[in-house]
């Protein structure tokens, strides 16, 4: 277990990582188990915790709850990216099935490229704090790095990717959002 990084071997012996955090079971797009992230239950830093990096987790290109979601995103033809596990579970809760969490990172290129396979339009809902917006800013500016190659010549088109941002008033997440209703 101490390998897997489940279990750290501290000063007092070892113990559990994930200790007083609800899990989620981190899938990639093949459905295996890669990973786990879990959430603090109380008040606690960090909010989200991952599995470390392995040969097989790379947080930077796994997208939480892809696997289950991609039959809807193809379907709806876009993708909404939050920031966290408890914002999918809300938005799968009130039937938005299509929406995927980067994995506490911001969207990077290879999610971007692994999110396009499915659709080409991305909605970015993230908190509505200041680092919430200022992600979202970055994020823009990598998916259209991402699309627009201007010394191969490209055009970006409308038709093939797009992506938008929608700021939930203040104070909310996309969770708490949806829990008003």
């Amino acid at each position: 277990l101490a390998a897997s990084g489940l279990v750290i071997d501290g000063d007092r012996g070892r113990y559990d990582r994930f200790r007083d955090r609800i899990m989620f079971p981190i899938r990639n797009v093949k459905g295996q188990i890669v990973g786990f992230g879990g959430r603090v239950l109380d008040q606690g830093e960090p909010k989200y915790l991952n599995s470390p990096e392995t040969p097989l987790f790379h947080k930077g290109s796994e997208i939480y709850g892809l696997f289950e979601a991609r039959t809807a995103i193809k379907a709806a033809g876009r993708a909404i990216v939050v920031e966290g596990y408890m914002d999918v579970v809300a938005l799968a809760q009130h039937g938005v099935e299509f929406a995927v969490a980067t994995l506490g990172t911001a969207l990077t290129p290879d999610h971007i490229r692994l999110l396009t396979r499915y659709a080409g339009r991305m909605v970015l809902v993230y908190d509505s704090d200041v680092a919430g917006i200022r992600s979202a800013e970055r994020c823009i500016d990598i998916f259209w790095r991402e699309h627009v190659d201007f010394r191969r010549g490209d055009v970006f088109r409308e038709d093939q990717a797009d992506t938008r941002i929608l700021v939930l008033p203040e104070g909310h997440d996309p969770d708490s959002f949806m829990n008003r209703f």
